[in-house]
C-alpha cells in the first residue's frame, strides 16, 4: 500500500502496509521490513533550481525540508553518446560523483537529513563504493562512520574510507555475512545503510530527474543498469514514477536488468515469475559490487522491473570482462560492476528490449579505479604481446 501523491508523507512498509511518521529516527519497520517513502506528487520543470550544480537542483521532491545540505557537488554527471555495434547509446558516467560512484547521490540526502536530526555517529556496511561513499559524506559533515566490509574488498575501496577518517572493520565471510553483522550492531549504532535507509533512494531517484533534465525534459525509452541490491532501479522507479505523476513525461522507460550470471538471484526470480528467491547457483565474481544473494528489496526491485515492462539478463564473467576492455577503448574506465550494464546491450538488443531509433541509457555506476586489482588482471603486460 502506498500513499496517494499529495497526502502528508511517510514512511511505508509496503509489504504489510504499516506507516510511520517521516519524523520517527527509523531505517526499517517495527517487524524488520524494509520502508519506502509514500508516493509524492514529483516536480515540474519550474520547480528545478537551475542555479543549484548538484542534485540539490531537485530538493523540490524530496519529502522533507533540509535547511544545509551536506553536498560534494553529486550529481550533474556526464552523458556521453557513442556507438555500440548497431546502436548509439547515452552512456551516463556517474564514477564523475565526488567519491567515484553513483552511491554518492542517496548518501548525500541520507546524511543530510541524519546531520539535520543530530545524529553523530553511524555504521555502514559495504563491499566498497557505498561504504566510501558514507565515509566522505560523513567526513563533510563531522559525523563518526565505522564501515562494515568483506574481507575481500578491493584494497583501493578500503583505503578511500579510511582516508575519509572513517573506521574499518573487515569482516570474515561474504557480503551477506556483513550485512549480518552490520544489522547485529545497529542494536547501538545507528544503521546509515545505503540498501535499508528510505532517504538514500530518495538521493538515488534523482539519476530520473537528471536524465529527464538531460535529454530537454523527456524520457528516454530504456534505462540498462545493473542490480546488486537495486538501488539505481528502485530510484529511477521513484523518480520516473513521480514524473509520471506530474504529467512530464507520457510513460515510464523499461527498466532493463543486468546481472552477473555468478550471482543473479533477481533475474532466477524474474525469469521463474515470481518475487520471492528460488535456488540459484553462484560463484565468486568480477562484479563484486553486485555480489549480493539476499538483496533486502527483492521484491520491491522485482516489480519496478515488471511496471515498467522491463526485462533481466544474466552476463557471463568473459563477457563482462569483454565489455570492461571495449568501453577502456572508448576511453570509458568503467568497473567491471557496472561494466555488467554495458555487457548487456546486445543480450536486450536480441530480444527487442533495445530498440532501433529509441533513447537508450546505459548508467555506469562506477570508476575503474575502484577496481584496480581487478583491472590490473584485464589489463595484465603480457596482453600487448598477444
Amino acid at each position: 500500500m502506498r500513499a496517494e501523491p499529495g497526502s502528508e508523507p511517510r514512511y511505508v512498509d509496503e509489504r504489510s502496509g504499516a506507516t510511520y511518521p517521516i519524523e520517527d529516527p527509523r531505517w526499517c519497520g517495527d517487524d524488520g521490513a524494509p520502508l519506502t517513502v509514500s508516493a509524492l506528487p514529483g516536480i515540474t520543470r519550474e520547480q528545478v533550481d537551475t542555479g543549484a550544480r548538484s542534485l540539490w537542483r531537485y530538493r523540490a521532491a524530496l519529502p522533507v525540508r533540509i535547511d544545509a545540505p551536506v553536498s560534494l557537488g553529486e550529481g550533474c554527471t556526464p552523458l556521453v553518446e557513442k556507438s555500440w555495434g548497431e546502436d548509439r547509446i547515452l552512456f551516463k558516467l556517474e564514477w564523475f560523483s565526488p567519491t567515484g560512484s553513483f552511491k554518492d547521490r542517496g548518501t548525500s540526502v541520507m546524511i543530510s537529513l541524519l546531520a539535520q536530526r543530530g545524529v553523530r555517529e553511524v555504521i555502514e556496511d559495504s563491499s566498497g563504493n557505498g561504504g566510501a561513499s558514507v565515509s566522505a559524506y560523513c567526513a563533510a559533515a563531522g559525523i563518526r562512520a565505522r564501515i562494515l566490509a568483506p574481507a575481500t574488498t578491493s584494497p583501493a575501496k578500503v583505503l578511500q574510507s579510511r582516508a575519509y577518517g572513517a573506521k574499518v572493520q573487515l569482516v570474515p565471510g561474504d557480503r551477506d555475512a556483513t550485512a549480518a553483522e552490520a544489522l547485529r550492531q545497529s542494536a547501538h549504532t545507528y544503521y546509515a545503510s545505503h540498501n535499508w535507509h528510505p532517504f538514500f533512494l530518495q538521493g538515488t531517484k534523482t539519476l530520473a530527474y537528471e536524465l529527464w533534465e538531460d535529454l530537454g525534459f523527456t524520457a528516454p525509452d530504456a534505462v540498462v543498469t545493473v542490480a546488486g541490491a537495486g538501488s539505481t532501479v528502485l530510484g529511477c522507479d521513484l523518480g520516473f514514477s513521480e514524473l509520471l505523476a506530474a504529467g512530464q513525461i507520457a510513460r515510464r522507460p523499461r527498466l532493463l536488468v543486468a546481472q552477473p550470471a555468478h550471482c543473479a538471484p533477481l533475474h532466477a526470480a524474474f525469469r521463474a515469475g515470481t518475487e520471492t528467491p528460488v535456488p540459484f547457483d553462484h560463484a565468486p565474481t568480477i562484479a563484486e559490487g553486485t555480489a549480493i544473494r539476499e538483496p533486502v528489496r527483492f521484491p520491491e526491485v522485482l516489480r519496478a522491473i515488471r511496471r515498467s515492462d522491463g526485462d533481466m539478463a544474466a552476463i557471463p564473467e568473459d563477457a563482462i570482462a569483454a565489455a570492461v576492455r571495449r568501453l577502456a577503448a572508448m576511453g570509458l574506465y568503467a568497473e567491471p560492476t557496472s561494466a555488467t550494464a554495458a555487457a548487456a546491450i546486445e543480450v536486450f538488443r536480441a530480444r527487442g528490449a533495445i530498440r532501433p531509433g529509441e533513447t537508450t541509457v546505459v548508467l555506469l555506476t562506477g570508476s575503474g579505479l575502484k577496481a584496480t586489482p581487478t583491472m590490473t588482471e584485464l589489463f595484465a603486460p603480457e596482453a600487448d604481446e598477444r
